[in-house]
């Protein structure tokens, strides 16, 4: 695959809309003309999560964060001679793809907010950048797998129509796979059977894909894959599913389920009698709260880190390591770490970043040049467009961070994520080996 190889100094974004010609060019519809917004001596950040509903549990953090990079913002950002008070403007999507969209275009719109972030699952990210793109707002999101992100916007790697003004920052669905198998490879054993839980949505799609997803992924490597299909999210039953994988004798039960349906399975199942060796979870036991609503049934069950307090790492904007944030989090709310804290911060820190770096931060197009010119250490490590390590022309738009795994492992006093397997990432130290569940 032949990548566009640009001159340096020539902004790829530039060049594209102007080879395709004035009349493919998308139209803005802001109501905020430039000289509008020259005279606002506010840069008006828009942030869309979901604050309330079955992802709540990613937005846990949004609060502390936001009030870290007030801090870091308090005094103005001078910027090219002239110092600007910065405001973050917050939306919730109430865990709603079409809410998410509709918030989204009203901080464009009727807000007039010059850079938009955005957070937590496709069903955040897709609708919030899809509308940026369409509006040509500069945005930037994260926590969600970046091809999920990507090819979940009907967009190719392969193909140069990619993306112009939406950037995002995380891993993708080859880390989990690679994560999760690195796991299990701990365990002595298992057989080779394995059961999928992936719903109807687009991180449940991209995971499940049998062409480019998890099925065909552990194919190559001699497991067999039980794939009752896709459910919607928020079943109250999943007895079908749980009578097929006891059927195949299903040694590992993994999938990408929300906190809510993950709850329900894994209730259903202990009391079905089926209670597998491994069940490797992604985006539903990622949060302590998700496990405790487990009782004492979480113990080795296993999932994806993308942060933890041992992450050798530390913030760009206030020089904390992953430990003090963790820790900060923990005496400020009395709640335990949860992974979210550090990348809704790297978030903040990245638009600290562009802002600052921004030719004109009230200039959309000069903060979207700022976006793609982003190589910054932050406390998830480096965020940075363009790299080789994304295939394609996604590479223009993605930046990809390192994943390990872990298990939760149920202490005095709740439950412990313990790092066990980083093969992925050497930097980052294990505290454990994988266990089975008992």
């Amino acid at each position: 695959m032949n990548k566009l190889i640009l001159p340096r100094g020539i902004n790829r974004r530039r060049f594209l809309k102007g080879a395709a010609g004035a009349g493919t060019a998308i139209a803005a519809t802001s109501l905020f003309t430039p000289a509008i917004r020259a005279q606002a001596p506010t840069i008006r950040i828009g942030y869309v999560t979901p604050q309330s509903g079955g992802l709540a549990g990613f937005a846990e953090a949004d609060q502390m964060m936001i009030e870290m990079f007030q801090q870091a913002v308090a005094g103005g950002l001078a910027i090219g001679g002239t110092t600007y008070n910065v405001e973050v403007v917050v939306r919730d999507s109430q865990s709603n793809p079409n809410r998410a969209g509709e918030v989204a275009q009203e901080l464009i719109v009727s807000e007039g907010v010059d850079l938009m972030l955005t957070a937590s699952t496709p069903d955040t990210t897709n609708p919030v950048s899809t509308v940026c793109e369409l509006e040509q707002m500069p945005c930037i999101s994260t926590m969600a797998p970046w091809d999920a992100w990507f090819m979940g916007r009907q967009a190719n790697p392969a193909s140069p129509e990619g993306f112009f003004y939406t950037y995002h920052f995380f891993p993708g669905s080859a880390d989990w796979f690679t994560t999760y198998t690195n796991m299990w490879a701990q365990l002595d054993g298992l057989n080779q059977n394995v059961g999928g839980l992936w719903p109807n949505d687009p991180d449940g799609n991209a995971f499940s894909d049998p062409n480019t997803g998890f099925p065909p992924f552990l194919a190559n490597l001699g497991y067999d894959v039980t794939d009752p299909g896709r459910y919607a999210n928020l079943s109250d039953d999943f007895s079908a599913q749980i009578a097929q994988f006891q059927q195949n004798d299903c040694d590992i039960v993994t999938g990408l389920m929300i906190p809510p349906d993950f709850t329900t399975y894994w209730t259903q199942s202990l009391q079905q009698g089926y209670r597998p060796p491994v069940c490797t979870m992604g985006r539903c036991i990622l949060f302590p709260s998700a496990v405790e609503a487990l009782g004492d049934q979480g113990h080795n069950l296993s999932t994806e880190v993308w942060w933890s307090p041992s992450h050798p790492y530390s913030s760009s904007m206030n020089g904390m390591s992953a430990a003090e944030l963790a820790q900060a989090f923990t005496e400020q709310t009395g709640r335990q770490w949860t992974q979210p804290i550090g990348f809704t911060h790297a978030l903040f820190e990245v638009a600290l970043d562009v802002l600052s770096r921004s030719a004109d931060p009230k200039d959309l197009d000069a903060n979207t040049d700022a976006i793609a010119a982003t190589n910054l250490e932050t406390i998830v490590g480096q965020v940075a467009f363009g790299r080789d390590n994304v295939p394609g022309f996604a590479s223009a738009n993605v930046s990809t961070t390192k994943l390990v795994g872990g298990q939760w492992r149920l202490a005095d006093e709740g439950y412990d994520l313990v790092i066990v397997d980083n093969q992925t990432a050497p930097e980052i130290e294990v505290a454990g080996e994988m266990e089975a569940i008992a």
